[in-house]
């Protein structure tokens, strides 16, 4: 048994690392595209499910039990709108603001791991988290920290940190007892429907976009949303959800590394520094874990 598990923890955390670089080119390919916040998150479950559904339709998965499929479906819900409120704050509010406080989830996932689920959480997971958090500030900047204030994109970016937060949760808890292709489609549709609907009722423009916006959303749909959340939900199966939502703060140094070729955004002192810090926290959290991660009845 102990033989059987170091293999798949060693695949979960390769699988986590990967999926980490995909959705790190997200901001990346939403700021090519330049499309309004609700329309390019829209298309960048729409395109990954497009893919997903026949696959998983092939495969003749078990359907999960009604209370399962309850869980699976909220996880599509507070992904479509943890996107839609993170593309839309970037609207509103700088995109350093928007970066930090959007990455809160770890603490409100490691806060209802502790308090709802009783998951005994080390001094170490407690110190990673600080430094990965700490390391995010220094990233995005000091002056940033200092404008913060109560407006609209930045109560947008808290509110996409929560619901990103609770849709690790719910996905954590999803994938102990259904297999990886049947969470991964099933909370994709769920989020599809939802974006559908918020873009119907704010009445935004779904064509029309030029060539290079199409292009970008591509890349969204196929590298950050299906390959980036594939190994993910992956890795959730078999590691515990409060290291996992800390281990994707990375995302922030690959966001900053990807962007200087691409965009021409070069990193500062304080950026390098942070992102150290973030890598250490992430380390720290991955060591500091008190118990087995919990495996899919599969």
């Amino acid at each position: 048994m102990a033989a059987d598990h170091h293999p798949r923890r060693a695949g979960a955390v390769l699988a986590l690392a990967a999926g980490t670089v995909c959705i790190g080119f997200s901001a990346i390919f939403v700021k090519l595209a330049a499309m309004p916040g609700p329309v390019s998150a829209l298309y960048r479950v729409l395109i990954s499910g497009t893919v997903l559904l026949p696959f998983w339709l092939a495969g003749k998965a078990p359907r999960p039990v009604p209370r399962d499929l309850r869980l699976i479906l909220a996880a599509g819900v507070f992904f479509a709108i943890d996107i839609g409120l993170w593309n839309t704050s970037i609207m509103y509010t700088t995109a350093a603001s928007a970066t930090l406080l959007a990455n809160n989830s770890p603490l409100w996932v490691g806060l209802a791991s502790y308090f709802l689920f009783k998951e005994k959480l080390s001094g170490l997971y407690w110190l990673g988290l600080a430094a990965a958090l700490a390391g995010s500030a220094v990233l995005v900047g000091g002056d940033a920290i200092r404008s913060l204030r109560l407006d609209p994109g930045n109560l947008l970016a808290m509110a996409a940190g929560f619901f990103y937060a609770a849709y690790i949760l719910t996905t954590g808890r999803a994938r102990t007892r259904v297999d990886l292709m049947t969470v991964i489609t099933l909370s994709t549709l769920a989020s599809i429907a939802t974006l559908a609907v918020i873009n119907l009722a704010m009445g935004t423009r779904l064509t029309g976009y030029p060539p290079r916006a199409w292009l970008a959303m591509l890349g969204l749909g196929l590298i950050s949303q299906l390959g980036g959340w594939l190994a993910i939900n992956y890795a959730l199966g078999q590691l515990r959800a409060a290291p996992v939502s800390v281990a994707l703060l990375a995302q922030v140094v690959v966001t900053a590394v990807v962007a200087m070729p691409i965009l021409g955004e070069f990193m500062k002192v304080n950026q390098v520094i942070g992102g150290v810090l973030v890598l250490a926290g992430v380390y720290l959290v991955t060591r500091g874990r008190t118990a087995p991660a919990a495996r899919p009845a599969r």
